[in-house]
């Protein structure tokens, strides 16, 4: 983990500086990716230097509908973005085990988003990734978790290492929100009329989100 009294890395700089290296090669990547909003971006941006199969791999979203709708969508952003830039990534999807999850977060389910059960979901996703990238003898893999402004790059940057270094594959640093990422992600889902989820995919966060939805229209009621 981090050192405190360290100076906190800059994953976007250390991205660009591996970028910075290719020198024209265009080598394979393995995008983990969440949905099709978070990953329009980073598609946009690294089809340019790597050719990139998305690996949509998310045991964390209860509801199977849900996972499934998700999971179209990551499609039709590939195909349709493809389309318009020119150069198209491929899709493989791993097994839809929510009971794989649960196992995972077993005694975390009352923490907070964000905390100690969110590590594990990562620490689970991730290590799917790299095992996936592995036998695919992938140069490089990431995960599109890190334009999220709600979750922690420098953790998942932590674990995308750790599994990298277990599994035998490079993993690609980065901080997608930087350089303006988040704000590029919105506007490519309004172009793309992409489905934007408000809750990251389990029965955990969905209450939470759907809690924070009552509190607020609660307070509004009250200032009427």
């Amino acid at each position: 983990m981090e050192n405190n009294n360290s100076p906190k890395p800059n994953y976007q700089k250390q991205l660009e500086q591996v970028l910075g290296g290719l020198e024209g090669k265009k080598l394979r990547l393995l995008l983990h990716t969440c949905c099709a909003p978070c990953s329009s971006y980073c598609l946009e941006y690294l089809l340019q230097y790597f050719d990139i199969t998305v690996f949509y791999y998310n045991p964390n979203i209860t509801e199977e509908k849900e996972y499934r709708h998700r999971s179209a969508e990551q499609q039709r952003l590939i195909e349709a973005l493809g389309k318009d830039i020119g150069m198209q990534a491929a899709f493989a999807e791993g097994a839809y085990e929510p009971q794989r999850f649960l196992e995972a977060v077993k005694g975390l389910e009352q923490c907070k988003e964000g905390g100690a059960r969110c590590e594990q979901c990562f620490r689970l996703r991730l290590e799917a990734a790299a095992d996936h990238a592995a036998k695919g003898h992938y140069d490089f893999y990431t995960t599109s978790l890190t334009i999220s402004p709600l979750k922690n790059a420098g953790l998942l940057n932590e674990i995308g290492r750790e599994m990298g270094e277990k599994h035998g594959v490079a993993f690609l640093p980065s901080d997608f929100k930087k350089r303006g990422g988040y704000q590029r992600s919105v506007e490519l889902s309004e172009k793309y009329g992409l489905y934007r989820q408000d809750y990251c995919g389990c029965a955990f966060s969905k209450a939470e989100r759907e809690a924070q939805k009552r509190r607020s229209a609660e307070i509004k009621e009250k200032k009427q």
